[in-house]
């Protein structure tokens, strides 16, 4: 019987109730899809569109974990982020920031920040970013392989970034990593070229569908190399990572 796991097992707060997380961005349709992502996964959400409304909620709220706009109307996020802190010195906050000069990374990580996400963004990374926020904080109760997926005899954990098939270790680049990990979450769902490019290259690639054809064959490489085949090319439509026969 092939083993295919999709989702990740729900976290939960100690008492048993869901988690909390705190949306802050001044970009209402960017806000309502993110909550609406992060519903879907079980947990309880509320949202800010400024600083000033977010120190207020996570005042209120008591979040586990806080996506957080680098560029608001009224302060910047670090400014929302030291407010922040002095009320919960352990809160982990994830910034979301359409910059993306290393010097701004640096900025928002030193000045206390856990992890960030550039605009445009996959919904599913910042869920996965955030899962791992909270599991890494232990503010949260989690089952032992909750942040591994599984299709066959391949795993993939999201949080080590290992990746076995049949008991041996695959070593893959960042980007091959997410590819496999879009793959692994829609087992045996055929994708389209338009559909990868914009998950794994994250809605702002200029380059061509080719791209995803010549990752694919990289991750094929290394995933079915010597073995049954995963990886499937549905001609004209895309690819699909199925157990192996």
């Amino acid at each position: 019987m092939t083993n295919v796991t999709t989702r990740a097992q729900k976290l939960q707060r100690p008492d048993g109730t869901a988690p909390r997380v705190l949306v802050v961005d001044d970009e209402h349709n960017l806000t309502e899809l993110l909550s609406m992502a992060l519903r879907y996964e079980g947990w309880d959400v509320k949202s800010a569109g400024s600083g000033m409304a977010a120190v207020r909620a996570a005042r209120e709220f008591e979040p586990d974990v806080v996506a957080l706009d680098m560029m608001l109307p009224d302060m910047d996020g670090l400014e929302v982020l030291r407010k922040l802190r002095e009320t919960n010195e352990r809160i982990p906050v994830l910034f979301l920031t359409a910059r993306d000069a290393v010097e701004d990374r640096i900025a928002g990580l030193t000045a206390g920040g856990d992890d960030y996400v550039t605009k445009p963004f996959s919904l599913e990374e910042v869920v996965a970013r955030l899962r791992a926020l909270m599991r890494r904080t232990a503010i949260v109760a989690t089952d032992d392989d909750d942040s591994v997926l599984t299709v066959g005899d391949l795993s993939l954990d999201e949080d080590s970034h290992e990746v076995m098939r049949g008991g041996a270790n695959i070593a893959l680049t960042a980007t091959e990593f997410e590819l496999l990990r879009y793959l692994m979450r829609n087992p045996k769902r055929v994708l389209s070229k338009a559909q990868i490019l914009d998950r794994v290259w994250n809605y702002d690639f200029g380059g061509q569908a080719n791209v995803v054809e010549l990752y694919i064959s990289y991750l094929r490489k290394k995933i079915d190399a010597g073995r049954e085949p995963m990886i499937h090319t549905m001609r004209g439509v895309g690819y699909v990572l199925k157990p192996a026969v």
